[in-house]
């Protein structure tokens, strides 16, 4: 098999990468060549995410990899979920997009089920109830009169304005659609009917592609300014969590995963959306995957609140790296009781720490004592967290689940995943770690003929690197 070189663009909530990928018969090695912070942008006490740094940080990447000298044979983008981008009628953004961390959505699902009832909205979408969810972000820019939405030609989601920016090409990407609360999961189309309940028109929205499919190519300003020329950016599974997925390396399909980061997302791989009693009483979501799977999983708010907590004791003074949180943690006494991760209290408050006393303060448990204590209670509450989704995926399950497979940046957090697998009480294998480049390059591989199938893709990964198995232990 020939070997080729692509370019995986991962972006997160907190930062992104841009990556090169040299894809063989025997081999598979990706390189870090732009590593860059995303951060929120605070306007009028709105957040927003500056599109337009990132887009410059791309190009940074791209530029670097220009001057390797290999041909690349591709370009592929993943980004997190639910955000949009407007784009204007003379075709420029209309905007910096909104981010879903901004409290504008809070009350406005409650708005919305008096127009479409909550479990119609279940049971036309099969996707799981949260605030910032894309159907209610139009509502809220809708309420506020939101002048990019009145006047946007596109509605674009965040790997789709980038990929656009790059090409000049719009598109919407099948995974990243489907965490918007308002697509079909049966016709992998936007629900007109739901969307018009926003009073936002489904024609706004281009034309739905797969993974795999080709978007278009860099365009003159891109391709000039990075030295690639005219390199195809092709759709990947734009929504990261699909990505990740995507690279979990399951030699069956008797498997849960894990995407562990920032956030946490649990779930199963199933051929159909499973919707029914049980999935809306459970809150449970289905989401696209690649090769039109469905992915029946639960978000997890997942290290975000440990994130939350250092930066908070940084602002005291105290730097703690992850290293002394590992030890920290470790040594600190077992909590008495658990936080629930999921809380709306922990979605964005301004002291962590001080939520989390508050917390436990309302419902007359014990406060950390310290700063190791507070640690020890995160990680307690995430493991029984996941031990507790795990029960209920496996009440859903057409199949057994016998491991659990830990991806993502999680996956090298040995502590936390000793403690899973004693939570969860059946084995956790962890990594690979860079589980969302990878999906994002195999994808782009198996377009350009490397690899045949998703069982292919996942083979070549396991093949290619190396994971550890926890086996649960008595706690």
């Amino acid at each position: 098999m020939e070997t080729k070189h692509f370019i995986a663009v991962d972006l997160g909530a907190t930062s992104g990468r841009v990556i090169l990928a040299t894809v063989g018969a025997e081999s598979l090695g990706m390189e870090t060549l732009h590593r860059f912070p995303n951060r929120l942008v605070c306007l009028g006490g709105k957040y927003f995410w500056n599109i337009y740094a990132l887009y410059e940080e791309i190009v940074e990447g791209l530029r670097l990899a220009s001057r390797r000298g290999v041909r690349i044979e591709s370009i592929g983008i993943d980004t997190w979920g639910v955000d949009m981008a407007f784009v204007a009628g003379d075709g420029t953004l209309a905007g910096l997009p909104r981010a879903y961390r901004d409290p504008y959505t809070e009350g406005i699902p409650e708005e919305f089920f008096r127009k479409v009832p909550r479990r119609e909205v279940y049971d036309r979408t099969g996707i799981q109830f949260m605030n910032f969810n894309s159907l209610y972000q139009l509502c809220a820019a809708r309420k506020e009169g939101c002048a990019a939405l009145e006047h946007a030609s596109r509605i674009l989601f965040m790997p789709d304005a980038l990929s656009y920016l790059l090409t000049g090409e719009a598109v919407c990407e099948y995974t990243a659609l489907s965490t918007s609360q308002f697509m079909n999961p049966h016709t992998k189309q936007p629900d007109a009917g739901l969307l018009a309940a926003t009073g936002v028109d489904a024609s706004l929205f281009p034309r739905v592609v797969m993974p795999g499919e080709r978007i278009g190519v860099l365009n003159d300003t891109a391709a000039r300014e990075t030295g690639l020329g005219k390199v195809p950016v092709i759709a990947v599974a734009g929504h990261d969590t699909g990505s990740a997925v995507a690279a979990v390396p399951a030699e069956n399909e008797r498997f849960a995963y894990l995407s562990s980061g920032t956030w946490s997302l649990m779930g199963i791989e199933v051929p159909e959306p499973v919707i029914d009693d049980r999935t809306y009483a459970l809150n449970f979501t289905n989401e696209g995957g690649v090769d039109g799977t469905t992915r029946l999983l639960k978000n997890i708010t997942g290290m975000w609140l440990l994130e939350q907590c250092r930066a908070a004791w940084a602002r005291e003074g105290k730097e703690y790296s992850y290293p002394d949180i590992m030890r920290m943690t470790e040594a600190a006494a077992p909590s008495a009781a658990v936080i629930d991760p999921d809380a709306p209290e922990f979605a964005a408050p301004t002291d962590m720490p001080a939520a989390i006393r508050a917390w436990c303060r309302d419902r007359s448990l014990a406060e950390p004592a310290d700063d190791a204590a507070m640690m020890r209670l995160i990680f307690d509450s995430l493991a029984a967290k996941y031990a507790e989704v795990l029960q209920k995926l496996q009440s859903l399950a057409p199949f057994p689940i016998e491991c659990l497979h830990v991806i993502g940046g999680g996956a090298q957090n040995d502590l936390l995943n000793r403690m899973t697998a004693a939570a969860c009480g059946i084995p956790v294998v962890a990594g690979p770690s860079e589980a969302t480049a990878l999906g994002n390059v195999m994808v782009q591989a198996r377009t350009a003929g490397l690899v045949g199938s998703l069982a292919g893709m996942r083979e070549c990964i396991r093949r290619s690197t190396t994971t550890k198995r926890y086996n649960p232990e008595k706690r």
